[in-house]
């Protein structure tokens, strides 16, 4: 990494450099849940039965991004702090503890996923209708669960050693593979569940391997080594600790998951659970260019406080929060007009595409103010203070989101479920803000 550039460039010009590739990237990334769950809606024998097997799912593929998070947002974390310090004697065991232990947790979700696979369905909401489509669907999954941890911990160190584009191809090369392979899987040789499911452990693959083809190469700036990857206690527990806060953002994710699937198919049954795999599809296709913004200014941040250079964080920031509201409010105003059309895309059932139009509408009333959120909750993630980050990460879906589900579910049925989202996000968008400008003051 050039620390010229990363204490001296402009950094508007600087911001981009990182985050376009990596919105690109998480884009991209997208794809892979979203793709298949238009080829399976769209396939008549599959339909609205495949789209709920898919969603009750969905929770198990949060617990496995959280691991895969959790050690790659936490070490690149440790790494860029380092750097900022001139510490690459420490940066490299950073680096190099972290990919052993997704490598371990991978393997461990992996081997307890399918251990408990029925339990586990039939408490995620599956009934006995959609579980013969969830299981087929999720036992190869699994089975891709290191791929998955070894790609997503290699792009958070390939953006923390100032190699974006390095992350983007990598994302670019997997989701590639998981489109061109959808349809040869699912629509030409009518593998259904089963071959969206290989088309998307196939292209997690092919971006583990290009990951650790770079971090074991010459294009790494801290060569990666057996060695670096020999576990030391410290190391391990600083990365976690440092990681924990997007943890628990992606498990309470699931928990928030796991109960909504409960919910709607008490209140709304199967077409309620499609219409949920619907909004979920459209959600992470507008906020994964918002977090493609966020990993771009954590090393923008991180690295800057580890040199102590408290304006340039604070400009990050500000760039930061522009960027992710302006995307915020291109997908407020795309749900908010077409509704239809965007159901449509993923299924023509008329009873789905009639409650998914509102629900699109109800669940997305308070996104213009969610991108500022998100980045000023993650900045304190990026400059370690793990206790704030973490309470805001549990603010708005354990906090706030599963009571007031809970509550407006039980008094006015499927509709105040709908609504219980846009007033979470209100009030977490209003506390984090506070919490923000105070922490703000204090580094004056």
């Amino acid at each position: 990494m050039n620390s010229n550039k990363m204490e001296e460039k402009k950094i508007l010009p600087l911001l981009l450099e990182f985050s376009i590739p990596a919105i690109i990237g998480m884009l991209v990334n997208a794809i892979y849940n979203i793709v298949d769950r238009i080829f399976i809606g769209n396939v008549p024998e599959l339909g609205s039965l495949g789209l709920a097997g898919i969603t009750v799912s969905y929770p198990v593929t949060l617990i496995v991004m959280a691991v895969s998070l959790m050690i790659g947002v936490g070490g690149a974390t440790r790494f860029s702090i380092s750097l900022g310090e001139k510490r690459e004697d420490k940066a490299g065991q950073y680096m190099g503890n972290a990919l052993a232990l997704t490598m371990i947790l991978g393997l461990l979700v992996m081997v307890t996923g399918n251990l408990f696979m029925e339990p586990l369905l039939k408490m995620l909401g599956a009934s006995e209708a959609v579980y013969p489509y969830a299981s087929s669907y999720l036992r190869i999954i699994l089975y891709g669960c290191v791929f998955q941890c070894v790609a997503m911990a290699g792009n958070n160190f390939s953006r923390a050693q100032g190699n974006p584009k390095n992350a983007m191809i990598s994302q670019l090369i997997g989701a590639g593979f998981n489109i061109v392979f959808d349809y040869i899987l699912i629509i030409k040789m009518g593998m259904g569940m089963q071959g969206a499911a290989l088309a998307t452990i196939g292209g997690q693959l092919l971006s583990a391997i290009w990951q650790l083809a770079f971090l074991f190469g010459k294009r790494s700036v801290i060569r990666l080594n057996l060695e670096l990857m020999k576990l030391k206690f410290a190391y391990s527990i600083e990365i976690i600790r440092t990681g924990i806060p997007v943890f628990l953002l992606q498990i309470s994710n699931s928990l928030l998951n796991i109960i909504l699937n409960a919910m709607l198919g008490k209140l709304g049954g199967d077409v309620a659970l499609s219409t949920i795999g619907i909004v979920t599809s459209v959600q992470t296709l507008i906020l994964m260019p918002i977090t493609g913004i966020m990993q771009g200014q954590q090393p923008l941040i991180s690295y800057n406080y580890g040199a102590r250079n408290i304006p340039r964080i604070k400009e990050t920031l500000k760039y930061s929060v522009i960027g992710a509201s302006m995307i915020a409010m291109i997908g407020f105003i795309g749900v908010q007009f077409f509704p239809r059309n965007i159901v449509l895309l993923f299924n023509q059932e008329s009873a789905v595409v009639a409650m998914g139009k509102d629900a699109l509408r109800i669940w997305f009333i308070a996104l213009p103010v969610i991108g500022m959120q998100i980045m000023c909750a993650n900045f304190f993630q990026c400059i370690g203070m793990i206790k704030m980050a973490s309470f805001l990460t549990l603010l708005r879906q354990i906090i706030l989101l599963i009571p007031l589900m809970l509550i407006l579910g039980n008094l006015f049925g499927l509709y105040g479920l709908f609504f219980s989202v846009p007033i979470a996000d209100f009030l977490s968008f209003i506390i984090t803000m506070l919490l923000n400008q105070l922490q703000l003051r204090k580094m004056n």
